[in-house]
């Protein structure tokens, strides 16, 4: 039997069931939002991703069953022991970025430019003329990688006379919020948020509070670009990614076979606006409403994950609670998935211990793109959105034989299923954990 979170009218958890039991607070109670605060909806999807650029196109490749993990190119990755990632091809960033604007910053940064730009077009948004209505509240796991690294070559091999002013701004996690912010004005409350993987979803998290202060609308997700001689480097000695030379051998989540991750990059930027503000501006689609968020940490080792799922399990009942929503109303579940097989254990544990043995159906759509740090739980965010859009729970890529003992109803062929509440799930090097509900917008309560 699936252990229950119980609320009573007063929108306070009275009964904290599992493992949130032994881990909440003493003499402290784990509350819900008070009716009445502010809704926040998804108005706009900007999407920039080795999947393709563009909703339709990241959605349509995912629909298809297309492996965005290649061979690298651009630089020769042999001598690094990795040698497959998803990267983002047919990305012309001179159609979001003015040319001096480009010479100024990273290709990360670029990525979120444009995706910035794809989410504010897709949402119709035009910003009021109050300039401080709107928010910029990114996520960054790794910086301008590309760009620094050229800097730094020039510093050694010819002196600090070559280091350009901009190595100072183009390399920050802060970048491209900033540059975003800058260029569209937006002088609402903005930053960074910075925990790895589960960055993306972190970001919604504060984007909420920024909307329950006043801000109408946020913009949120993010995009990486670590593909580069260096960012490879340093994500290697992580020991988590995989060494196969075969993009269809590596990256394989709740595989038989798992033996580590592809690296990639890109990812999405999300506009959220509270609700009565997108329906006076008359916003022309609605894809989802934000309900719940959970964060925990797991307070183990700066890179040995924790011996058991206890804080993942927390994150997940922490956001259900917040959004209201018993796990049996669940119709989907979007996992990190690790592809590493100690952290694939610690997730499905974490999954049957909130929704049961094989009581939701699971997919990790990352295996597809590869995984993007921070820009993959924000793509992660849009592909629930789009599957709940279509009534489809996309495929897990590159599962040839699911591991039966972790429990997980895991979808290895696109599955019809009509979706009304979803969960996505991400978690960060270092023992980061957050999971967000979403569920489909329901106009008749939106007054």
């Amino acid at each position: 039997m699936t252990d229950v979170t119980v609320i009573n009218d007063e929108g306070v958890v009275t009964e904290v069931a599992g493992y949130a039991r032994d881990t909440a607070p003493e003499g402290r109670a784990i509350t819900a939002p008070p009716r009445g605060t502010t809704r926040l909806l998804v108005t706009g999807l900007g999407i920039v991703a080795p999947t393709g650029v563009g909703v339709e196109q990241h959605w349509q490749s995912l629909l298809r069953g297309e492996l965005a993990v290649r061979p690298i190119e651009g630089f020769d990755a042999s001598r690094y022991g990795v040698t497959v990632a998803g990267q983002v091809r047919d990305f012309d960033p001179e159609q979001y970025v003015v040319p001096q604007l480009k010479v100024q910053t990273d290709r990360w940064s670029w990525m979120s430019l444009a995706a910035a730009t794809l989410a504010a077009e897709d949402a119709g948004y035009i910003p009021p003329e109050e300039a401080y209505a709107t928010s910029v509240f990114l996520a960054a796991g790794s910086g301008g990688n590309e760009f620094s690294q050229h800097e730094i070559q020039g510093l050694w091999a010819k002196g600090p006379r070559s280091v350009g002013a901009y190595q100072s701004i183009a390399w920050f996690y802060a970048a491209s919020t900033g540059q975003v912010s800058i260029r569209d004005g937006y002088k609402g409350p903005s930053g960074v948020v910075v925990s790895e993987g589960a960055g993306g979803l972190d970001s919604i998290g504060w984007a909420r509070r920024v909307a329950r202060r006043g801000t109408p609308a946020v913009l949120v997700g993010g995009t990486e670009a670590g593909v580069t001689p260096y960012a490879l480097l340093c994500q290697v000695t992580s020991g988590r990614l995989s060494t196969a030379p075969r993009p269809e051998d590596a990256y394989k989540p709740f595989d038989e076979r798992a033996n580590g991750q592809a690296i990639g990059e890109g990812g999405a930027i999300l506009l959220l606006e509270e609700a009565d503000a997108a329906r006076a501006r008359g916003a022309r689609r609605v894809w989802g409403e934000v309900v719940g968020y959970g964060a925990t940490h797991d307070a183990h080792h700066h890179e040995d994950p924790a011996p058991d799922a206890t804080q993942y399990t927390r994150a997940i009942r922490l956001a259900l609670a917040d959004a209201g929503v018993a796990p049996e109303e669940v119709g989907m579940v979007v996992a990190d998935g690790a592809g590493v097989p100690e952290l694939d254990v610690l997730e499905a544990q974490a999954i049957t211990a909130v929704f049961g043995e094989r009581g939701v159906p699971v997919t990790a759509p990352s295996s597809w793109t590869g995984r993007l740090m921070a820009g993959g739980s924000a793509l992660n965010v849009a592909t629930a959105l789009l599957a709940m859009r279509d009534g489809v729970v996309p495929a897990t890529g590159n599962v040839d034989r699911p591991v039966a003992e972790y429990g997980l109803d895991l979808v290895v062929e696109n599955r019809e299923r009509d979706l009304d509440v979803v969960v996505v799930l991400a978690r960060g090097f270092g023992g980061f954990n957050s999971a967000l509900v979403l569920r489909r917008y329901r106009e008749e309560e939106s007054g």
